[in-house]
């Protein structure tokens, strides 16, 4: 069960991620795209979804990872992310409502580089009851 007071914070990850060319190069390979100067859009969910599974099941919010499934994404690219970039996220569980006995969490994450905010993803998680 969801801790409802977890609602409304902000944690943050406690790793660093510093992206490498080969990391964003393997992304791009498997998406087929072939300009790899940047990151693909969607590489910060590698990221982020990483980080989300440290922080959501810390135990004082109670998110059973082996039973969530992941609903829905969308982004806000504030910068492309780069090779070097060195990221940390921030996840803020911003609602939580329960249907059909399945918890749906909206949970915001922001990566930055050093005080830059680069991306911000939405993601829709739902763990099954």
């Amino acid at each position: 069960m969801i801790n409802p007071d977890s609602v409304g914070r902000t944690f943050t990850g406690a790793d660093l991620v510093t992206v490498t060319q080969s990391e964003i190069d393997n992304f791009a390979a498997v998406i087929g795209e072939n300009d790899t100067r940047v990151a693909p859009p969607t590489f910060s969910i590698r990221i982020s979804l990483s980080q989300y599974e440290n922080i959501l099941t810390q135990p004082e919010i109670g998110v059973d990872w082996t039973r969530l499934v992941h609903g829905d994404q969308k982004f806000e690219i504030f910068r492309p992310i780069i090779a070097g970039d060195i990221l940390r996220c921030s996840a803020t569980i911003e609602t939580l409502r329960v249907a059909a006995g399945n918890e749906i969490i909206s949970v915001r994450s922001d990566l930055h580089n050093g005080p830059e905010l680069v991306v911000s993803s939405w993601s829709t998680l739902v763990v099954r009851g």
